[in-house]
């Protein structure tokens, strides 16, 4: 019966081999990190997303609110009148009342949506700016790890 040969596993490749698990650990924490910093700042630009939208739709309903009730009060205004010149007179105050209010809404709609957009690009080009800059930094730690276990290998066989 034959026995398979015992080879010796030398100390030096031992050493390198754990070293080698060692520093891929390393590089791959590093890079799962970077990973989960960057799901973190997206997960916060998708929630101040949500936010903006919820305000922006907040107040459009508080103008639809503050629109309707102007109609209500000048249609009981008209149901009030007593003749048609101080019909008129309502109806022209509101024409003018709400052209104003109108103008000053859209104003301020629009002022809320370019902070919502201004808002969400900045954190979109910041979380990619730091996804790219930690992927970078994984990415040349891995190189260097690389090149230490390249070397460690030559060493051990020489």
């Amino acid at each position: 019966m034959s026995s398979t040969p015992n080879y010796e596993i030398p100390t030096e490749m031992r050493d390198f081999a754990e070293k080698s698990v060692e520093q891929a650990r390393k590089a791959f924490d590093s890079f799962i990190g970077a990973a989960r910093r960057t799901a973190d700042t997206v997960q916060g630009s998708t929630d101040l997303a949500r936010t903006n939208a919820t305000n922006i739709s907040s107040r459009g309903f508080e103008y639809a609110e503050q629109n309707v009730n102007a109609a209500f009060d000048l249609a009981q205004k008209l149901v009030r009148a007593r003749d048609v010149q101080e019909a008129m007179q309502h109806q022209a105050e509101f024409v003018r009342a709400q052209f104003a209010a109108i103008q000053a809404q859209a104003k301020e709609f629009g002022g809320l949506a370019q902070s919502a957009f201004q808002q969400s690009a900045e954190n979109a080009k910041s979380a990619m700016q730091q996804g790219a800059a930690e992927a970078r930094q994984a990415y040349e730690q891995g190189v260097e790890t690389a090149r230490e276990n390249a070397n460690d290998a030559q060493k051990a066989t020489s």
